[in-house]
């Protein structure tokens, strides 16, 4: 779909310094790139959400308060193929294997951090470390909030990252059952450096990474965003329109126009990832070179 390293190797090599203005890079996109409008079945609208790298407070050691275990990729696990189950390792099936990365206080928030796929911890013994992805059991994502919404606890309109972890809050009982209908397990590193790394293999940057399903849509390319921001935000309902660059995934994120724009880190790019579920479209951008071989062939 994007063409060949060789396609691309002479408009990288061509990209305007990054102090460049903005004007300069748009005369550079503008006469270099073509772009491209992304449908599936015939539809240009798809639905964008938000994600972004919770902050949380951890430790090395467990203890009474801390005994919520975030998990280093086990040795035995193989990449896709069906590992334990999130009920089997709750249920202590990594137990004794020295796998523990860090501790948390709250399973909440150890649920929602695979969820996200990465974090800041604020340790107890002093320091900051991020976390990143090592892997998953390879079992399918469910999400929560689409069970909680088909119980009638939510509605499509209400569910957001929130409203989920309200309910959980408000329902202790049911709150760990509920999780465990998501099967998919994540287990982490600790990342030294930049970050959160996404899938490309490289630092995301708030409001500009998007994740998209990569095996519809090619990593590492730009494309151009069409849709708005989400609700309970100053700006909700305005236009957010915007270049993003395709370097990540994600498990819940599946169809041709399919995206999620990664907000940064703390509380304020959650109050606007959580609350993200717009209708929108977005263009591809592709090398001239490319974009005309594509047109030819159709």
């Amino acid at each position: 779909m994007a063409g060949t390293v060789a396609d691309w190797r002479p408009v990288c090599a061509g990209l305007p310094p990054a102090a460049a203005d903005d004007a300069v890079v748009r005369r550079f996109l503008e006469s270099r790139f073509l772009a491209i409008a992304i449908e599936d079945a015939d539809r240009p609208a798809g639905l964008f959400t938000g994600y972004y790298e919770p902050e949380l407070t951890a430790s090395r050691h467990r203890s009474a308060r801390f005994s919520v275990p975030l998990y280093r990729r086990p040795p035995d696990l193989v990449d896709d193929a069906p590992y334990r189950t999130r009920a089997e390792i709750d249920s202590g099936a990594l137990a004794g294997r020295h796998l523990e990365l860090f501790w948390l206080a709250d399973p909440l928030d150890a649920f929602f951090l695979q969820v996200q796929g990465s974090g800041r911890l604020r340790l107890l013994e002093g320091g900051t470390v991020r976390v990143g992805f090592a892997g998953s059991n390879g079992r399918p994502y469910t999400a929560i909030g689409r069970l909680l919404v088909e119980r009638g606890e939510l509605t499509k309109d209400t569910v957001s990252l929130q409203t989920i972890r309200d309910w959980l809050r408000a329902h202790p009982a049911e709150a760990g059952p509920l999780m465990r209908q998501n099967a998919r397990y994540v287990f982490f590193k600790e990342v030294h450096g930049a970050g959160p790394i996404g899938a490309e293999g490289v630092p995301l940057t708030p409001g500009r990474s998007l994740a998209i399903d990569p095996t519809l849509m090619p990593l590492g390319v730009p494309f151009w965003l069409d849709t708005s921001y989400p609700v309970d935000t100053p700006e909700a309902g305005r236009p957010l329109q915007r270049l993003v660059v395709a370097q990540d995934i994600g498990a819940a994120i599946k169809g041709s126009v399919r995206g999620d724009l990664f907000w940064g880190s703390g509380d304020t790019a959650m109050h606007y990832a959580g609350r993200m579920k717009q209708p929108g479209r977005y263009f591809l951008l592709l090398p001239s070179a490319v974009a005309a071989r594509r047109a030819g062939a159709s």
